[in-house]
């Protein structure tokens, strides 16, 4: 069966025949329309070739001025091949055909070219763009290539969006955005800095992102440059306009140099000390630092006095030697304050006989004179000790006594070594109408006890007793008291100490007691005291969270201490900060200072560093203060040494400081480059006290460390103001990066009220909060109501730092209502009571210590010993402070014991013990916490 197609292309195309017979395709062509098909003489009986496979497809293209493209196309094996564009064959005259043999495959390989014009393109209209397809033939059938589309290239002149100057900050990330002008085929962008290509791959600083824009990571002082925007395709290049980029930097200041010598040698004068904005200086138009380049303070300089000589004395009488002397002292005035010595001599002699007295003596004459001068001297000795021993006795006639019997140690008031009773004209030392209670709370102990304590409330103290035979009865109970110059202290015979069942135990809670320093000054709420042993005990100064921790054996054996702590107030301390450091806790003082301690104390202090990211921020540093009043380095955390005299444990919230010398301390820290560090602020939001009776209201936000103590001490100012809490304070992190912090009020219902603040906002400076100079830091919204019946007030106060992060309070308050009382200290430890005295204090008994100790400080060939524990407890950043101790592990312990004041359980500690494989401690543990 034959069957002939014809296929009719352009006007001036070929015919194309296909033919087939028995199944198979046989093409002719022709060129015009009035040539017949030519048919083969044969034709095989089965498929001798496969069906064409395009070696090479075309492509797309673009017509670049008025250049025309070319396209092109291989197929092997292809008897034709022929292009189509948009859907119309070419002509045959506009192809160009070459054609070869596969040396491998020995088919033909076929190969054609054509030719497409501006005008072609130009010429086609619809939506579709101009294409072309190859069609290949082979004995076996045809196939398509894929469609090329040619299009006209143009590139616009004018750019969508071209990038603007900036002036940043040092190290601060920089976006410089382009869109470059519309074009076909779409423009590629590169960037020039200073006409220099950018390439990220050799500067990882720089990204240039999809959409073309170029972002800098980090702005240095090298990227201070002109940056350009170039477009480019195969037409042509555009530039945009040049962004001028200036990096800055915010002068800061060095440290403080050393106050100047006064500038006056005698009187009064004054002293100074500079620093300078160079830390960094300022660049590129930074800001210059704030506050005063110097600081100048009054000085007194006494002035020299030198001596001068008295009047002589009066001629002595005639000596033996024929002569007489008189002398005068250098006391009118006496040199002082550097001033020179008298010159001259203190004594004068001369003859008194004129040459008529014989310089020989008797020998009877000599005896006589020399007895008469020993027995004065007897004389005088012993007038001296008449008077010594009248004073003595008129001295003691005024002390309380210093030895009492039982009787007046169990009635007798107990009172510090320094407190002296007034005479009273009755000295019998029991009262008849007030017998001791020696049975009051002889319940409330376990074991045979001796307490001398001290009730809250009561005018008398009284002694719990047992039926120990220990006090049954007391012939020989003595208390010694003594005054000491800088310690108050019982002396208790060491026979009463001795035994388990001797157990002396002295508690006292007592906030009236006076200080021996004199420089301290206490404020209620801000200091507690006790008086400790050796059983040790815990000071705590509730909603502050400080602390002081003194393990059992720090005081010596049968010595009793009243032991202190006190927060300082800001207005009567210098800071312990300088140059570019910022306070982070209180300063607290512990005492007394001149205390000998046998091992370390636990001070726990809180603190206001945000410490929870990836990186090291900041740079703390532990500070002590001398008794001149300047601060003093003791530890930078992270660089201890064995000359260290302290270990500083790091929490969240709270730092733990193992000390040996008691006084007075406090935490500060700076920024650790290249990332600036943050301090976690609160934000406290106080309005008057309802009912309100005035047109004028007033909102107060303060700004204050997020620390207990810095709470309680605004809680307490607004107090006294008559204001109230509205909200639960908010979380601020306030960020090193010389930004102010700016708060502004919104949304104020403006038919009833309005504001009185002029500007659109108030703002902190830096300098104020980031040093602490200033407390408390607070700024105030002043407003006013349109009548006196309008109560409902709602609003919205924003809280933020420049370029930082920021908090909104939503007010919704009806101010002749009291609104519902917060609770700002859910975690200040107000439960605990301020002090704790002896094992009460402590959550391990001292049972299960000593086992502890007596098996890991013993060192391990396995490791398994305190340093183990160290790891387990999380305090191993610097173990040879702990091997520096006769007991590693009982200072773990004490350690551990400070960090678990609030929820101390033994389960930490029984989890560590148990992976170090201590099972024989966890059943002492197990066994005694059962008891």
């Amino acid at each position: 069966m034959l069957s002939v197609r014809m296929q009719r292309g352009q006007a001036y195309g070929p015919i194309v025949l296909l033919i087939l017979v028995g199944g198979y395709v046989v093409q002719t062509e022709s060129s015009d329309y009035s040539d017949a098909a030519v048919l083969p003489d044969s034709y095989p009986s089965a498929p001798a070739e496969p069906l064409p496979e395009f070696l090479l497809e075309p492509e797309d293209a673009f017509i670049v001025k008025n250049r025309p493209v070319q396209l092109r196309c291989r197929a092997s094996p292809a008897t034709q091949i022929y292009f189509k564009c948009n859907g119309e064959w070419v002509n045959q005259n506009d192809h160009v055909t070459r054609e070869s043999l596969d040396q491998a495959t020995g088919l033909v390989v076929r190969e054609v070219d054509i030719s497409v014009s501006r005008t072609q393109v130009e010429e086609l209209f619809g939506l579709e763009d101009y294409w072309c397809q190859c069609v290949a033939w082979s004995s076996a059938g045809t196939t398509k290539s894929i469609r090329a589309y040619v299009r006209i290239a143009y590139l616009r002149k004018n750019f969508e969006q071209e990038p603007l100057g900036r002036e940043v900050r040092l190290e601060q990330e920089v976006l410089l955005q382009c869109r470059p002008p519309e074009g076909m085929p779409n423009a590629g962008v590169d960037w020039l800095k200073n006409e220099d290509v950018i390439d990220p791959s050799q500067d990882s600083n720089f990204l240039i992102t999809i959409d073309h824009n170029l972002i800098i990571k980090q702005a240095r002082l090298s990227d201070t440059a002109n940056y350009t925007c170039l477009a480019r395709n195969v037409v042509a290049k555009r530039r945009s306009s040049t962004a001028t980029l200036i990096v800055y930097v915010s002068g800061g200041w060095s440290s403080w140099t050393e106050w100047s010598e006064c500038n006056t040698k005698c009187g009064r004068g004054w002293q100074r000390r500079t620093r300078s904005c160079t830390n960094p200086a300022p660049l590129n138009g930074g800001a210059f630092c704030e506050g005063p380049p110097f600081q100048r303070v009054t000085c007194t300089t006494l002035c020299p006095v030198d001596g001068g000589w008295t009047e002589w004395a009066k001629w002595s009488a005639c000596g033996t030697e024929c002569t007489h002397w008189r002398s005068r002292e250098c006391q009118a005035p006496p040199p002082r304050n550097g001033g020179k010595h008298c010159s001259g001599s203190m004594m004068e002699s001369k003859n008194c006989t004129e040459g008529l007295c014989a310089r020989t003596v008797a020998p009877e004459m000599g005896v006589a004179v020399y007895g008469g001068l020993v027995g004065a001297l007897l004389l005088c000795v012993i007038l001296v000790l008449c008077v010594g021993v009248l004073a003595y006795r008129r001295r003691c006639s005024h002390l309380h006594g210093d030895i009492t019997d039982s009787s007046s140690a169990l009635t007798a008031p107990f009172h510090p070594g320094n407190y002296k009773p007034p005479r009273q004209d009755n000295l019998h030392p029991l009262h008849p109408s007030a017998p001791p209670d020696l049975t009051a709370t002889a319940g409330a102990f376990r074991s045979p006890l001796f307490s001398l304590q001290q009730g809250v409330g009561e005018s008398h103290h009284k002694i719990p007793m047992t039926t120990s035979p220990l006090l049954d009865p007391l012939p020989s109970l003595k208390i010694k008291m003594y005054n000491s110059s800088t310690l108050s202290s019982l002396e208790i015979p060491a026979d009463m100490c001795s035994g388990d069942g001797e157990i002396l135990s002295l508690k006292s809670v007592g906030t009236d007691r006076q200080f021996h320093s004199h420089t301290l000054s206490r404020e209620p709420g801000l200091s507690t005291s006790a008086t400790l042993g050796h059983l040790g005990g815990r000071l705590t100064i509730p909603n502050t969270g400080v602390s002081l921790l003194v393990p059992p054996g720090t005081i010596p054996q049968g010595k009793f201490y009243e032991m202190y702590l006190i927060i300082s107030k800001w207005d009567k301390t210098t800071l312990p900060s300088e140059g570019s450091q910022t306070v982070l806790s209180p300063a607290v003082s512990c005492g007394p200072s001149a205390l000998l301690l046998n091992r370390p104390v636990v001070l726990t202090l809180p603190h206001c560093a945000q410490l929870d990211t990836p990186t090291p921020d900041w740079t703390l540093t532990f500070k002590t203060q001398t008794h001149q009043g300047a601060w003093e380095e003791v530890l930078t955390v992270g660089e201890e040494s064995l000359s260290s005299p302290c270990y500083l444990q790091l929490e969240e919230e709270c730092c733990h400081v193992l000390m040996e010398q008691l006084g007075t301390y406090g935490l500060v820290g700076q920024s650790c480059p290249p990332q600036p560090a943050c301090k976690r602020l609160q934000l406290a939001l106080f309005a008057p006290r309802a009912p309100c009776l005035s047109l004028d209201y007033s909102l107060r936000v303060y700004c204050i460390h997020d620390t207990p103590h810095a709470l309680k001490e605004v809680l307490d100012l607004e107090r006294s103001l008559g204001g109230v809490l509205l909200e639960d304070p908010k979380l601020l992190l306030f960020k090193d990066s010389y930004h102010n912090l700016r708060l502004s009020i919104h949304d104020i219902p403006h038919t009833h009220w309005r504001s009185k603040l002029l500007a659109k906002y108030q703002e902190i400076p830096f300098y104020h909060i980031w040093s602490g100079s200033q407390r408390p830091l607070h700024c105030t919204f002043s407003l006013e109501r349109s009548s006196l019946a309008v109560s409902q007030l709602s609003c919205k106060i924003c809280v933020r730092q420049v370029e930082g992060e920021g908090q909104i309070f939503q007010l919704h308050t009806d101010i002749q209502e009291t609104p519902p009382p917060h609770s700002p200290h859910p975690s200040a430890g107000s439960c605990l009571p301020s002090s704790q005295v002896g094992p009460y204090a402590f959550r391990l008994p001292c049972s299960i210590r000593q086992k502890i100790c007596a098996s890991l400080d013993a060192p391990s060939a396995r490791g398994c010993d305190w340093r183990l524990l160290a790891r387990s407890l999380g305090f191993d950043r610097y173990l040879n402070y702990f091997a520096t101790k006769p007991s590693p592990t009982g200072v773990l312990l004490d350690l551990w014991e400070a960090c678990h004041q609030g929820d101390a359980d033994l389960v930490s500690l029984a989890t560590a013990l148990e992976e170090m494989g201590k099972s024989e401690v966890l059943v002492v543990m197990t066994t005694d916490e059962d008891c």
